[in-house]
């Protein structure tokens, strides 16, 4: 009886523990397949150069700005310098702030005004909807055939238009969206990340889906719409913190085409700060939870293809991986240690193949990505493994969000705080806008420590060949957790912010 009552739970464990790894195996190889779609439809991949000079239809251009002090003069100014004929130009500062920000916004948009630019500025004392109701609000009253949008901390180039423009005289097609680009990437070393993770997300992600002939979606700027798809799709509806991510899927299910633009590069301010990056993380991640649960109905539902249907699944489900990992990360430990009992074949026939395939699609996908965008590619590998510790970091940070969103939690949109940032001897700390929690990576580090204790056993009875992912995961969520903490305390500490020298 006492064998039995043993051996049942560890069969359970260890039988939650292959399908959890089986899962996450599977949206492993499906990572593989956007690299397939990309590499294959290269050939046939086209680059849109502006050569239809007389395509000069109305535009709009609106910027939703929210509590934006430190940019928002930036982003008008770089606004008012596109190349387009001053007369079919129209830009809206649609403003929702409670600060300075407000005046800040309504005298550089008089200073443009009194130079003959049609800008207008548009404040809500209430933020109905938030960003997504700012744009509906902006959009009944603008005149543009075509609506832009750029967030605060974007700086698009003055040739943004005459190279986005052209992609949209097909009348299929209903958005297009260029790529982000990074004006502080050299920063820190949590900028390097971040920036990786971006262009992984445009350069594989997109580029594969888009090449391919899949869904993908809008990111809530640097992007231009044609009016008529927004409103024929249902415009912008403020039921989840995606609203970029729902109307594109409710835009492409009603028949719309979607362009991606890998060459139009819009520079962008990455977030320098790790709280302010969980908060973006947490709104994108609880975001496309919701919009996974309006949306997919519809798309089962949609006469689509089958390869785009279960493409767009893997899309709108990915999140679901943040509370799956979680549970790796609690399980993992016992798991490998009560299989040492069971031979070293095993654990190499079993968990090995599966960790290091895991391990070598992440490092393909964001090896290629990296070659694509950057010259000195091969040096950005260096920052690969703490990319993948970060990555899994996030985990307990994510799996709020989801379970948030699963729970219909209220999901009040939550900005990620920008300081302006581009040169890297820039400081932030004294700067207004902080947002900064305490139990969050207390539990994180607490992690760590428990993968430190693992790493220690493991190094103790001779399993050298599981160390490096037990140290993934103690990184992962030590370097999470105390550069939250350090930056709470107003550190500035040189081991986990240190500045990367440019190369």
């Amino acid at each position: 009886m006492d064998t039995l009552s043993l051996v049942l739970p560890v069969s359970f464990l260890l039988g939650l523990y292959f399908i959890i790894l089986l899962y996450l195996s599977i949206f492993g190889i499906h990572r593989c397949y956007l690299v397939y779609l990309y590499i294959k439809n290269q050939s046939s991949a086209q680059t849109h150069q502006y050569h239809n000079v007389g395509f000069t239809p109305c535009v709009t251009v609106q910027l939703p700005i929210y509590n934006e002090m430190y940019l928002v003069e930036r982003l008008i100014d770089s606004v008012a310098n596109l190349d387009y004929p001053l007369d079919r130009l129209e830009i809206q500062v649609l403003d929702d702030s409670t600060d300075d920000t407000r005046c800040i916004a309504a005298q550089s948009v008089a200073y443009w005004a009194a130079r003959g630019l049609n800008i207008c500025h548009l404040h809500r004392s209430v933020r109905t909807g938030y960003k997504s109701g700012a744009l509906a609000e902006g959009l009944r009253s603008a005149n543009g055939e075509f609506i832009v949008i750029f967030d605060a901390d974007f700086l698009p180039q003055s040739d943004f238009l005459k190279r986005t423009l052209p992609a949209l005289i097909d009348p299929s097609v209903g958005m297009v969206q260029a790529r982000w680009g990074h004006v502080n990437q050299e920063y820190s070393l949590l900028t390097q990340v971040i920036a990786m993770f971006l262009d992984a997300h445009f350069i594989l992600e997109h580029g594969g889906r888009s090449r391919g002939g899949c869904f993908f979606n809008f990111n809530g700027t640097a992007g231009v719409w044609r009016r008529c798809t927004i409103e024929e799709a249902g415009g912008w509806q403020s039921d989840t913190l995606t609203e970029d991510l729902d109307l594109s899927y409710r835009a492409q299910l009603s028949g719309w085409r979607f362009i991606f633009l890998p060459e139009v590069v819009v520079p962008a301010e990455i977030p320098v700060e790790m709280d302010a990056f969980k908060i973006q993380q947490h709104r994108w991640t609880m975001g496309s939870i919701q919009t996974c649960i309006k949306v997919l109905p519809n798309l089962f539902r949609a006469k689509l293809p089958l390869r785009v249907k279960i493409e767009a699944v893997f899309h709108l489900t990915a999140s679901f991986n943040y509370p799956l990992m979680l549970a790796l990360v609690i399980l993992i430990v016992p798991a490998l240690f009560v299989r040492v009992a069971g031979g070293w074949q095993f654990l190499l026939l079993l968990d090995l193949p599966l960790f290091y395939g895991a391990m070598l699609s992440v490092v393909t996908f964001y090896a290629l990505s990296q070659r694509e965008v950057r010259s000195n590619w091969l040096i950005q590998l260096r920052y690969i493994p703490i990319m993948m510790a970060v990555g899994i970091g996030l985990s307990f940070n994510n799996t709020k969000a989801v379970i948030s969103a699963l729970l219909n939690r209220n999901s009040r949109f939550t900005r990620t705080p920008k300081y302006g940032i581009v040169d890297k001897h820039d400081k932030w700390m004294d700067k207004c806008y902080r947002q900064s929690a305490i139990w969050q990576p207390i539990f994180e580090v607490g992690l760590g420590l428990y993968f430190t204790i693992a790493v220690v056993y493991a190094t103790a009875i001779g399993l050298i060949v599981v160390l490096p992912f037990l140290l993934l995961f103690q990184v992962g969520f030590l370097y999470v957790g105390l550069v939250s903490l350090i930056q709470y305390y107003g550190s500035h500490s040189s081991l986990f912010n240190t500045q990367v020298v440019s190369e």
